[in-house]
């Protein structure tokens, strides 16, 4: 007989509202103090809106003005060491936690404008508006805001984006042993999208103290909450990963301090994970100073309906009904800020010569220098001040045959004991005894507990990873099973941490390393056996080195862990198994940013390479004895890191150049590169530049259509007897 039985969920699912007895309990600084903050931020807003129209605004301005309830009442019980990062519409949690962070305990009373008040009002206005003096010194505007002082981390332009760092902010907090929290808030558009579903499920299995913080405003841009998803009360998404979730009339601060003041307290407590969705509105349009109903999807009647539930006015009406405040003090607070703003407007522009009544632009002097605009998009490399350099040839320790996936292994094992901020995390790392091709042996029986394997989530783990570097108390260490999983992380791997230094001023430090795996020839067909190097330098916040030797690895990887940029190590799996000379105990050398080996010498021709194909170079010069070349090992791949110096000199020797590596001709590394060479070297060319590559297609399961795909000793070759013929 079939039996049924009705399943419950592992954790509780809250809607939570408060009634008039429980605002006449409330403590009077807190609903005086979620006052004041909510007025400041709607008058701030206000303004933006007004510089918006006015074409003073450079870009974007999405306004929050309808939606204070939520950020002050979840932010106002926060402490300084808590994490907050946000979406495009974060003006008024950044505000918030920027409040939050500068206002002094212990004051009584409806708080008024201080001098650091006034400065998180003018910076906040200067960074929207793109200029020197803001927090991110213009570079971030509207959408991405960051102080780190005050635990603001990052408002953030893709929709979702910003969500996976928080679970690197909460891990840290958690390594450090703290009980801080983080709180990512996000809206009801990037519920859906992949990035969240991900960390959700992440920071569940790990237990971190994360918030989620749904701003469910009804709206993405345009389309409505119920044409996207089937479940339109967003918090039962936390149900299905075991994440308990709470439900709050977001027009309603009190409810929404009283279910943040519960998901804190679960998370302070060792809880994991919780979420809160909150209902709430923009009164405006996704950007600009218009309402929704200018653009046909929503009506005047139900902008009308919201905005008779202002949480702003609610607040004010219960501040005066418990006799905690009166209205001449609140048109009083009101003006203040008001002025303050003009004159920060006043401050900043300056009237239009000629232009019409009251016309304004930004003084000239209010704009960044033109010439801040490479600055920061890497470090200084000044961290490396002091390092060790060896080469072979100055080697002072032990050398001996090694097996090159064996000092993968051990370097890492190495730099985990001498510095306790590296943590390895990635797919399958904690298992198979050393991962899939044992590069985590040494690490997993020295340091389980810094050995962290995931889920298959390239965008949780690898964002979780960016967090983790942005806050700076972890060196993350991220495998990528194979490099064509950066394209399921490419938002975390382009968008987010390569240019979150450049994007939030250029001093932010993303200390990571991205070690990932190159298979071709492997069998493992199209979807598992590109080269990225081409792809990947296109992105100029990340530096890329290419191991071809177990002695160079162990120099490489400890320069990547020690430099505070995002680094990412190409590894082949041909060079796994082969063996090469490399350290028998002192692997605590370094070999520099932007060295490259020079691995023979000749007259003949330069030859250009990198990883395995160097190996295939060197047994296509013996094939080939009649040429001689310089061959160069570039090591370092990034624009930033060549080395030109050798380059230039053996070109200027040589006159001729070929360029070698093993993958598809669409994805090259080599096109740029002899693009550079030309431009840099013309007059030194007697010929053009020769390329050897893989095919058009990628890598197919066939193993003789692999074998046509790709690059190995008999192309080189081939290509070698051709410029002995030239």
């Amino acid at each position: 007989m079939t039996t049924r039985q009705a399943l419950m969920p592992a954790t509780p699912w809250t809607q939570l509202s408060v009634d008039e007895s429980d605002w006449d309990a409330a403590d009077p600084q807190l609903l005086l103090t979620m006052l004041a903050q909510g007025l400041w931020i709607r008058v701030f807003e206000e303004q933006v809106l007004q510089l918006a129209a006015e074409g003073l605004v450079h870009g974007p301005a999405h306004s929050s003005i309808g939606q204070e309830g939520g950020a002050v009442g979840s932010i106002v019980g926060l402490r300084s060491d808590d994490y907050v990062n946000g979406s495009h519409r974060g003006h008024h949690q950044f505000l918030a936690k920027a409040f939050t962070h500068v206002m002094p305990a212990g004051h009584q009373g409806l708080p008024a404008l201080d001098d650091e008040v006034r400065t998180v009002l003018r910076r906040t206005l200067a960074e929207i508006c793109g200029l020197a003096e803001g927090y991110c010194r213009g570079r971030g505007g509207s959408m991405h805001l960051q102080w780190r002082e005050a635990g603001a981390m990052g408002t953030n332009a893709i929709v979702g984006g910003g969500v996976p760092q928080a679970l690197g902010f909460a891990h840290s907090q958690r390594f450090a042993g703290t009980d801080a929290v983080s709180v990512t808030y996000f809206g009801d558009g990037a519920i859906n999208i992949g990035s969240v579903l991900e960390s959700l499920n992440l920071a569940a299995a790990w237990k971190l103290p994360v918030c989620f913080f749904v701003e469910n405003n009804s709206y993405a841009v345009s389309t409505p909450v119920a044409r996207a998803t089937a479940e339109t009360r967003l918090s039962a998404r936390g149900l299905g990963v075991a994440i308990p979730s709470w439900r709050v009339d977001g027009m309603d601060p009190l409810a929404v301090h009283t279910a943040m003041a519960e998901a804190v307290a679960h998370m302070r407590g060792g809880g994991g994970p919780t979420l809160v969705e909150v209902d709430v509105y923009r009164y405006f349009h996704q950007n600009g100073p218009y309402p929704g109903s200018a653009f046909g999807y929503r009506s005047k009647d139900e902008e009308t309906s919201w905005r008779g539930r202002d949480p702003i006015d609610l607040l004010r009406a219960h501040a005066i009904r418990r006799g905690l405040v009166d209205q001449v003090q609140l048109d009083a607070a009101h003006q203040e800020v008001s002025d303050e703003l003009a004159a920060i407007v006043a401050d900043l522009t300056e009237p239009v010569p000629d232009g019409k009544p009251g016309q304004k632009r930004i003084r000239a002097d209010r704009w960044p220098d033109p010439g801040f605009v490479d600055v920061g998009i890497r470090g200084d490399l000044s961290e490396l001040e002091g390092s060790r350099y060896a080469e072979p040839e100055t080697f002072q320790g032990e050398l001996a045959e090694r097996k090159f996936i064996d000092v993968v292994s051990e370097v890492m094992a190495r730099r985990m004991e001498t510095d306790e901020r590296v943590v390895v995390l990635g797919e399958d790392v904690d298992g198979l005894k050393g991962g899939t091709n044992g590069a985590t042996r040494k690490p997993l029986e020295q340091f389980p507990e810094r050995v962290l394997g995931t889920p298959i989530s390239e965008n949780a783990f690898a964002g979780m990873a960016g967090g983790m570097a942005l806050d700076g108390r972890v060196r993350p260490v991220v495998e990528f099973m194979y490099a064509d999983f950066m394209w399921v992380a490419a938002d975390q791997v382009f968008n987010q941490i390569a240019k979150a230094r450049h994007m939030f001023g250029g001093e932010s430090a993303v200390p990571l390393v991205l070690r990932s795996k190159l298979a071709a020839g492997t069998g493992y067909g199209s979807q598992h056996s590109m080269d990225p190097a081409g792809v990947l330098t296109t992105a100029p916040g990340l530096r890329v080195v290419a191991p071809s030797n177990p002695f160079d690895y162990v120099g490489l990887m400890n320069t990547a862990l020690a430099c505070d940029d995002p680094v990412v190590v190409l590894e082949h799996v041909d060079l796994y198994v082969s063996t090469g000379t490399g350290p028998v105990e002192d692997l605590d050398y370094r070999i520099p940013v932007g060295k490259a080996a020079l691995r023979s010498t000749g007259d003949d021709v330069t030859v250009i390479s990198y990883l395995s194909m160097v190996t295939h170079c060197l047994e296509a010069l013996e094939q080939v004895p009649e040429l001689s070349a310089d061959l160069i090992d570039l090591r370092w791949l990034d624009r930033a890191s060549l080395d030109w110096d050798t380059i230039e000199a053996s070109v200027r020797k040589t006159n001729r150049v070929l360029i070698v590596e093993q993958g598809a001709v669409g994805t090259s590394y080599g096109g740029w590169l002899a693009d550079e060479l030309q431009r840099r070297l013309f007059d030194w060319l007697d010929a053009p530049i020769e390329r050897v590559t893989g095919a058009v297609a990628s890598p197919s399961i066939s193993k003789v259509l692999e074998r046509a795909a790709i690059a190995r000793t008999e192309e080189v070759v081939t290509a070698f007897r051709a410029l002995v013929r030239d």
